[in-house]
């Protein structure tokens, strides 16, 4: 049976920090590196995740270990306090709330590890090797850009407007903000900025590189 719920307003997206598929509030992903949360709930017309997935996040690495369809019926006190609520009641409440159309869905997961990308963003110490060895993969992007170098300007950008929203930096370049976010993205990959709740900033890597390219 697939229990079906209203379209409401969606309440405190800003706390909302989004990796993948799964939506995961600051607090949930504290607590699920701390051990006190093993299980959230979705209201998802199909689930959007699957067993043996994982998810990076500034938390670490978030491995899905199953997703079961439930009733309200079957979800238990214990299921409230392990994903995160006081009682059963408040985590019905938070479910009825949804913005979204579907079944409610059990998701068990756990802490797999720190996210690779992490430990790399947190290496300032690099030798002049690296430096130049990161400078070159950023000329390389560039050569590849069909629209021009942009790795620098990107760099630059989020280095003097630190959590800044994406759509705001987006639009001082003049671009979408999804290609923008994609380009983010690719730097994020060589360890040189970090998500925030709101915006970017660089990584104590990127603020080491931009030192090595100079004004």
């Amino acid at each position: 049976m697939t229990y079906w719920v209203p379209r409401m307003k969606l309440q405190d997206e800003r706390r909302i920090t989004r990796e993948g598929t799964v939506l995961f509030k600051r607090e949930v992903l504290e607590g699920i590196a701390g051990g006190r949360i093993d299980r959230v709930f979705r209201v998802w017309a199909e689930p959007r995740a699957r067993a043996g997935s994982t998810q990076r996040t500034w938390a670490g690495i978030i491995v899905i270990d199953s997703v079961t369809a439930v009733t309200p019926e079957e979800i238990t006190e214990e299921d409230a306090l392990r994903s995160g609520f006081k009682s059963r009641a408040a985590l019905l409440t938070a479910l009825s709330k949804s913005t979204k159309q579907g079944g409610y869905h059990r998701v068990m997961l756990h802490l797999g590890g720190p996210d690779p990308r992490a430990e790399l963003a947190g290496n300032a110490d690099l030798t002049d090797q690296e430096l130049a060895d990161l400078k070159a993969a950023l000329d390389a992007i560039d050569t590849r850009s069909r629209r021009g170098p942009w790795t620098r300007e990107v760099l630059r950008l989020i280095e003097e407007h630190p959590g800044l929203r994406a759509m705001d930096l987006a639009e001082r370049l003049d671009r979408d903000k999804l290609p923008f976010k994609a380009d983010v993205r690719r730097l994020k990959s060589l360890g040189l900025t970090e998500s925030l709740e709101t915006g970017y900033r660089l990584s104590p890597r990127g603020k080491a590189l931009m030192a090595y390219l100079g004004p």
